[in-house]
């Protein structure tokens, strides 16, 4: 599972910066997600960017230092079309239709962050080649993949209790069936996994109903009540248990610690908001066998720490900031 975030992003665009066409003058996005491309690159270039209707209609969404948010496009002669990635190019290939229509003097170049292996032939330049299954930051929640993962409820799909909400008695059923929701996924989950008590399934169920969270299995715990669910302590291996018995192909979860055990004791992907990490086999190898970063660790063999930067440098830097800061 190839995980990439904003921060992800971020990096690999300016990576690609040195790659790109010489003297691009607009840069024009692909929407949704090549509008984050294009916002990027246009800030880190100084450049004037649109997208595929301002193209059309002569009308810029950034101007930078040059523009007033209008423009003929005879005053530019090298534009850049991206994208966030390209899997099966008719995106992409749609986009080269359209513009193609437009019957513009400039020459036009093609690109993405990240390509399929194979993908490379839909465009001109490219950061990366990122093979699927992969999932983004900025998509995983609507992403057709979502109808192939166990997810978390409390802090995903709305914020967990506070101490005192969380009295299993009125507070709580107050909150759960009142709590605003931060995240409605617009596809099917196919697992609900929570460890919320089998006791308050109507007031979850009729909570997602009224939000419009769709999903095929709602799974919750049998125990009779908090304090037997707390003596038990076994959040994360329940979960695994579920992930594991299941055709999943994701897990995202709210918290680390309990990431940490569902992706040991499964040995499949799952993704940490709490450290807005993907844990999957490479991962977990490189724990059981280095253990926990540490000073020592890195002084006995810097050249492995070298490489590890170099292949993943933001998960890097914040395994490192969480030991060395």
């Amino acid at each position: 599972m190839n995980y990439r975030s904003f921060d992800h992003l971020s990096a690999d665009t300016q990576e690609w910066i040195v790659d790109l066409p010489d003297g691009l003058d607009l840069i024009v996005g692909i929407p949704r997600s090549g509008m984050l491309v294009s916002n990027l690159l246009s800030l880190h270039l100084n450049l004037p960017m649109t997208d595929i209707d301002g193209l059309r209609e002569g009308r810029l969404l950034q101007t930078g230092e040059r523009y007033d948010g209008e423009f003929d496009l005879s005053e530019f002669s090298k534009i850049l079309v991206v994208d966030d990635t390209v899997y099966t190019g008719s995106e992409m290939t749609e986009a080269q239709s359209t513009i193609g229509g437009f019957d513009l003097s400039a020459d036009v170049y093609y690109g993405a962050v990240y390509v399929d292996e194979g993908s490379e032939q839909f465009v001109d330049t490219y950061a990366q080649t990122l093979a699927f299954p992969r999932v983004f930051e900025w998509n995983m929640m609507h992403h057709d993949f979502l109808e192939d993962s166990c997810v978390d409820l409390d802090g995903i799909l709305c914020r967990d209790p506070t101490p005192k909400e969380n009295d299993d008695g009125p507070k709580y059923r107050e909150f759960i069936s009142t709590v605003d929701p931060i995240c409605v996924p617009s596809v099917e989950i196919g697992k609900i996994v929570t460890c919320r008590l089998e006791k308050y399934r109507s007031e979850t169920a009729a909570w997602l109903e009224e939000h419009g969270i769709e999903y095929d299995e709602l799974v919750m715990m049998q125990y009779p009540d908090k304090a037997t669910r707390v003596a038990a302590g076994n959040h994360g291996e329940y979960k695994a248990t579920v992930y594991q018995s299941s055709d999943a192909k994701l897990f995202v979860e709210s918290s680390h610690s309990q990431a940490r055990t569902i992706a040991m004791q499964t040995n499949k992907p799952v993704y940490s908001k709490e450290q807005n990490r993907m844990l999957q086999q490479g991962y977990l190898n490189r724990v059981t066998r280095n253990g926990q970063m540490s000073i020592e660790a890195v002084k006995s063999d810097p050249l492995r720490y070298v490489e590890q930067f170099r292949s993943d440098p933001v998960d890097f830097v914040k395994r490192a900031s969480s030991v060395f800061l």
